[in-house]
């Protein structure tokens, strides 16, 4: 919990003060008690006392009083809720080597089908955009909610070919994030989730590129694609550059993921899924505090009314 305005939380300094004052007009209490009659005749006297329950109200008095003077500071809480503005974009490596068949039925299908199990995963909520690239980036999709749209746009356009681009892939995908609309003064939160199986062969040199997606607060997830034993048609060997995603991703903020299979590549995008469709926001409960306090001075009213037929 922290507050909005945390200076006026001296104001509480005013509830040890106040046990003070009520410790000090007990003490008063009892000495006019005891000039009103002797301790030898105080009992026949004074018959009847009220015990603990004479500081039972007082007590939740003070409480409320504390909880009064709390709500001053305007308390708030960090809570998980949905983030319906954020927006993903998806950056597709659809390069030659991507025909690899070490991931069923090939690292293409694999990625394809994957992404399409995003789609189907991330809360409707969510904008989802994609970009596709080789020895080329090229944006196909700006961030929407419409994924029929984007699905059919990466089933056509995702053909194996090329080099690849990734530094350039990324730039796009910062560039289209960028575009989206900011309110109250703030950006709605964003990611990149990057899914390639080879190191950045053509284009922009995609590490300073993860270094302008930290500054800008847009993390980047990459997913490593095939296994060391990958190969071409032609039999030539491609193993996935597992390190420089690593390096993507950890410079932007975000995380690196590894995929051998389609099913493990399944789990990142579910893990991914949950990962950005919540954020964490401040909710106030000033209103919480004064109302707690309000019913305390209520209930400590009513049993000072009970007990003494009086509010004090």
């Amino acid at each position: 919990m922290s507050f909005q305005q945390p200076l006026l939380l001296l104001a509480l300094l005013a509830v040890p003060a106040a046990v003070g004052f009520y410790l000090l007009a007990e003490r008063r209490r009892r000495r006019r008690e005891l000039a009103f009659a002797a301790p030898a005749t105080a009992v026949s006297v004074l018959p009847r006392r009220p015990g603990w329950r004479r500081h039972v109200p007082p007590a939740i008095g003070l409480i409320a009083l504390a909880g009064l003077l709390a709500a001053l500071a305007r308390p708030q809480v960090s809570v998980a809720v949905p983030a319906e503005q954020a927006s993903i974009v998806l950056a597709m490596d659809h390069s030659g080597s991507m025909q690899a068949t070490d991931v069923r039925p090939s690292r293409l299908e694999a990625t394809v089908a994957a992404g399409e199990r995003f789609l189907e995963e991330v809360p409707d909520e969510v904008r989802v955009g994609g970009v596709v690239f080789d020895h080329r980036a090229e944006a196909v999709q700006a961030p929407t909610r419409d994924r029929e749209t984007l699905r059919r746009a990466l089933r056509e356009q995702m053909k194996p070919s090329g080099g690849t681009a990734t530094g350039d892939a990324l730039a796009t995908s910062l560039a289209m994030l960028r575009a989206s609309r900011v309110q109250d003064g703030e950006r709605p939160p964003a990611a990149v989730v990057l899914l390639s199986d080879g190191k950045s062969t053509h284009g922009r040199d995609p590490l300073p590129v993860a270094d302008q997606a930290r500054q800008l607060g847009i993390p980047v997830y990459t997913v490593a694609l095939g296994t060391a034993s990958g190969t071409m048609p032609d039999g030539q060997r491609v193993p996935p550059d597992a390190e420089s995603l690593r390096q993507i991703a950890e410079r932007s903020g975000g995380k690196a993921f590894t995929a051998e299979q389609a099913d493990a590549l399944r789990e990142v995008y579910e893990r991914l899924g949950s990962q950005v469709a919540t954020e964490r926001q401040d909710r106030e409960i000033t209103a919480m505090f004064a109302g707690g306090a309000l019913a305390l001075l209520a209930g400590g009213s009513g049993l000072s009314l009970l007990w003494f037929r009086r509010l004090v």
